[in-house]
């Protein structure tokens, strides 16, 4: 890169954010790093073998509503007498795709619309960041809920809705970032040669704004699980009868004095796969805290 370039032939001390390795390196060397990504692999593996073991399909009626556990239904049955644990072994790898989709989709527009409007500035950066704040201004679960009760419940449409609510936070993360490096010198000798602004954009810029939205990206990811569990809960998310854990805790709430497990289960999921994206992001952060 040309930051490589004038590092060999220019100033010895140009600030160079990109040459610092092993952000993820350094934060599983702290406690909490190592335990948010053990519990984070803990309910993946779960979720994605979780079809494959579970001894019940998660449709069928294997008991009477809200049966105790059992030797048949280990965790009891649910308020349609279905199996609480293969119900719980099927809805993980849902609530994970829909929050990964939304996070990813979330990053992906909101650090091109950042880089863009910290790198161009003026009318550019003006213009981006107002339409972007037009959208902040409404609160995200409001937001997300007019979404869903216009277009439709369902999984895509909450998707969709979650990662368009949360690109004007990671804009304003890559805006501010971009923003601290774009008068760099690398910078500035990449655009005397001719480069493009998207290659410049792409090969000089984004390297070195990276540390702060991979923290960017652990916390919406978290506040994506939380948005999609809520809508769902409500019913405004996952329509019945597919098995998602937000869905699960709306369905069986009326028993939980009677059944407590087939709503302390995929509580107890969720709050494990929060806590596990929780501290390793808390990890991440303290790692890019020390390097600055």
């Amino acid at each position: 890169m040309i930051e490589e370039q004038l590092l060999a032939t220019g100033p010895a001390d140009l600030p160079v954010p990109a040459q610092r390795p092993g952000l993820l390196r350094r934060a599983l060397r702290q406690t909490r790093g190592r335990i948010g990504l053990g519990v984070l692999l803990a309910v993946v593996a779960l979720s994605v073998a979780g079809p494959w073991i579970a001894p019940h399909s998660p449709y069928d009626f294997v008991a009477m509503p809200f049966q105790p556990p059992d030797a048949v239904t280990w965790l009891g049955a649910d308020n349609m007498g279905r199996d609480v644990l293969s119900r719980i072994l099927n809805g993980g790898w849902i609530l994970m795709t829909m929050a990964l989709s939304a996070t990813a989709l979330a990053m992906l527009a909101g650090t091109v619309l950042g880089l863009v409007a910290g790198y161009a500035g003026g009318r550019t950066d003006a213009v981006i960041m107002r339409l972007l704040d037009v959208v902040l201004a409404v609160p995200e679960r409001v937001l997300v809920l007019m979404f869903v009760s216009v277009i439709g419940a369902n999984q895509v449409i909450l998707t969709l809705a979650t990662g368009l609510v949360f690109i004007p936070s990671i804009a304003r993360t890559a805006r501010a970032a971009t923003m601290d490096i774009v008068r760099n010198e690398y910078v500035e000798y990449a655009e005397a040669i001719g480069m493009s602004r998207w290659q410049l954009l792409r090969d000089e810029i984004l390297p070195n704004v990276t540390t702060p939205l991979m923290v960017e990206a652990g916390f919406r990811l978290t506040w994506s699980i939380g948005l999609i569990t809520g809508i769902s809960f409500i019913g405004f998310g996952t329509q019945p009868p597919t098995p998602e854990w937000g869905l699960m805790i709306n369905e069986s709430r009326d028993g939980l004095l009677f059944q407590p497990w087939a709503v302390v289960a995929p509580i107890l999921c969720i709050a494990a796969f929060v806590i596990g994206v929780n501290l390793l992001a808390d990890a991440i952060a303290r790692a890019a805290g020390r390097t600055e």
